[in-house]
């Protein structure tokens, strides 16, 4: 299958790429249907909708640049997406790279949870203080990889 992107261009895909938002991401509801992209660079992913071509999020593992980066998320948001062991789940922040130089931040309050078994997602609030909408991501890396 092929998809139109706004920063790839046409790019070929397989079904193991895409994913189902059932609700959306917060502020984008309207779009449910994604791809997930590896970016060219390493270690960012695109999150690509398949419904506007326009509309893309890029991602990072978030245990990359923060060791102890942990969640505690409701099993009902869990069952959602089908979740059924840890092994099926893979967690991604959303990145901000400003166009003004300040500091490329990753969302670690609103990550957006994978069920890469049943290829559908979630995006949930994390309660704990610790986690803010923009963390330095390579300050956090400089620290020695602990937020």
């Amino acid at each position: 299958m092929e998809i139109l992107t706004k920063t790839l261009g046409s790019v070929k895909i397989d079904d193991s790429q895409l994913y189902e938002i059932p609700q959306g991401l917060f502020g984008f509801e309207d779009f449910t249907k994604y791809a997930l992209l590896e970016a060219e660079q390493k270690p960012f992913f695109w999150l690509q909708s398949t419904e506007d071509k326009n509309l893309a999020f890029l991602l990072i593992d978030p245990f990359i640049f923060c060791k102890d980066y942990e969640l505690d998320i409701d099993d009902e948001s869990l069952k959602s997406i089908g979740i059924e062991s840890p092994a099926d789940v893979q967690v991604m922040a959303i990145v901000t790279v400003p166009s003004d130089g300040s500091p490329i931040t990753a969302n670690l309050q609103g990550p957006v949870i994978f069920n890469r078994k049943s290829n559908k997602c979630i995006q949930v609030i994390s309660s704990d203080a610790r986690w803010l909408t923009k963390h330095d991501i390579l300050a956090e890396a400089k620290r020695g990889r602990s937020c």
